[in-house]
């Protein structure tokens, strides 16, 4: 299963921000939205990437407030990314070694979409599901063996 599979289902609605927007506004949209991340462009290009966790952090920095800051004071301004190409396994490896929760998917240097840790366990989740369909399915219509009953 490649990336593309995973967005193909998702969808493509993107929330972004730009890295001069007061903080407080993204905060606003993500939770107007339930969005766990935001990306950031500037000028047409993927310049970054606000999650919960940044946000996060920037609350515990600034005392509980968000005050004036920007964007770009608590982005990740060196999100990794991945192509609608990536394999799903290696999605995976890359999530876990980097802790990250979401990826940005580009198509030369075209923003195609953002997968969350969220998708991957489920795409992993409903493709075992539809094997697991498929073994019992193959197990049910496997043929009698002579001299022996079927129960």
């Amino acid at each position: 299963m490649k990336v593309s599979d995973i967005l193909r289902i998702k969808g493509t609605t993107l929330y972004t921000t730009t890295p001069l927007a007061p903080l407080a506004d993204a905060v606003q949209t993500m939770a107007e939205h339930d969005l766990g991340s935001m990306l950031v462009m500037e000028h047409g290009d993927l310049v970054g990437i606000l999650t919960f966790r940044e946000v996060i952090l920037a609350l515990n920095h600034n005392g509980g407030s968000l005050g004036q800051a920007t964007v770009r004071s608590a982005m990740d301004d060196h999100p990794i990314t991945c192509s609608p190409e990536t394999e799903l396994d290696e999605v995976r490896r890359m999530m876990l070694e980097r802790h990250a929760r979401y990826l940005p998917v580009l198509s030369n240097r075209q923003l195609m979409g953002v997968v969350s840790f969220y998708d991957v366990a489920k795409a992993v989740v409903d493709s075992q599901n539809f094997e697991n369909q498929m073994l019992k399915a193959y197990i049910r219509d496997w043929p009698a063996e002579e001299g022996v009953k079927a129960t």
